[in-house]
């Protein structure tokens, strides 16, 4: 019965293997969502759509709260798409949101580091925020209904796994655009972790007061460490649950009873570009309805050359306890217990 109850207590944290993950979606799109990215669509601050593009530092959504009132944790299920520019149906981030936006695209991912005051688009000012992503409790989704796509391929692409931290003062969302046969994307995008937030699952810049884009180093997957050639430690985020056996509930505890004090590496970035904000939209702070917004360009600086990492936290020494192994491509669970 330990056996069982440790296999069932392990797939719920997602601790199996992901045979079926993918880079690109096969899945239906949201029932509020256009069928594909549309740049240019009218400005709707009450729109309920759910598709998130991550294309430039000037044309990137994130998912957000419908209505204020009410935490991320309450509202997961239903966040909804906010862009910096008119598009995909969604509601616009009014201009003044972000007081510093990092842009960062990999051979694996792209992503968003940014800073700035998010009660604009409905966060409580002592909301600390949560973890979204594709899968959710039901598997449907946080949001429901999500989708996502970047086009920093060349092309416009419905991409499979991301995810995204959000809170009153910091947001970050990454899109894993590419796999191979060490890291698929599902791993890349980990979003189990989702007590950790931005600067742990997706470290890198997170200077306030600078505007960029740049080409990044890969980082490890979230909650991964390298322990010699071809081997890994994994992170844990400890939980604490109950399964039921036979009628009767069960306790039980997986993951490390020690944090890790730090990341694997933060990435170095190189050919950075700086600019003084982001493409202006027009929109103002509690607008609820309009045209499709403005062109107004933002400003560019020369080249920033290369940038060996942000600020990223709390950076110590200490080495960390782990609760699963993975080495030459086989997981193996310890150190987790389960509760009898």
């Amino acid at each position: 019965m330990v056996a069982a109850l440790y296999t069932a207590a392990a797939a719920a944290l997602g601790f199996a293997a992901s045979a079926s993950a993918q880079v690109t979606a096969t899945g239906t799109m949201g029932p509020n969502n256009p069928p594909e990215p549309t740049m240019g669509t009218d400005v709707n601050q009450t729109s309920m759509a759910r598709l998130v593009t991550v294309n430039s530092i000037d044309d990137f959504c994130i998912f957000g709260p419908p209505e204020p009132g009410k935490t991320i944790g309450e509202t997961e299920g239903i966040q909804i798409a906010w862009c910096t520019q008119p598009r995909n149906n969604a509601r616009v981030i009014p201009d003044g949101t972000f007081t510093a936006v990092h842009f960062v695209k990999t051979d694996f991912y792209v992503q968003v580091m940014a800073l700035g005051d998010f009660t604009k688009i409905g966060l409580g000012a002592d909301d600390y925020g949560g973890e979204l992503d594709p899968h959710g409790a039901t598997g449907e989704g946080n949001p429901v209904g999500g989708n996502v796509t970047s086009n920093v391929t060349g092309q416009d692409v419905h991409y499979q796994e991301w995810m995204e931290f959000i809170s009153y003062s910091q947001v970050c969302i990454r899109i894993c655009t590419g796999e191979n046969s060490t890291y698929p994307a599902a791993t890349m995008c980990e979003h189990k972790l989702d007590e950790m937030g931005c600067n742990f699952v997706m470290p890198g810049d997170y200077s306030d007061k600078v505007f960029d884009t740049c080409d990044g180093e890969v980082a490890y997957p979230p909650g991964m460490y390298p322990v010699g050639e071809n081997s890994y430690s994994s992170f844990a985020q400890r939980f604490t649950g109950t399964l039921t056996d036979n009628g009767t509930p069960v306790a039980y505890t997986v993951g490390d009873t020690a944090t890790p004090s730090s990341v694997a590496m933060t990435p170095a970035t190189s050919n950075c570009v700086k600019q003084t904000s982001i493409m202006a939209n027009n929109v103002a702070s509690g607008s609820k309805s309009g045209g499709s917004g403005s062109d107004t360009k933002s400003t560019s600086e020369a080249s920033q050359g290369d940038n060996g990492g942000g600020n990223n936290g709390a950076i110590g020494s200490t080495a960390p306890v782990f609760a699963l192994a993975i080495t030459a491509g086989v997981v193996v669970l310890s150190a987790a217990a389960i509760l009898l």
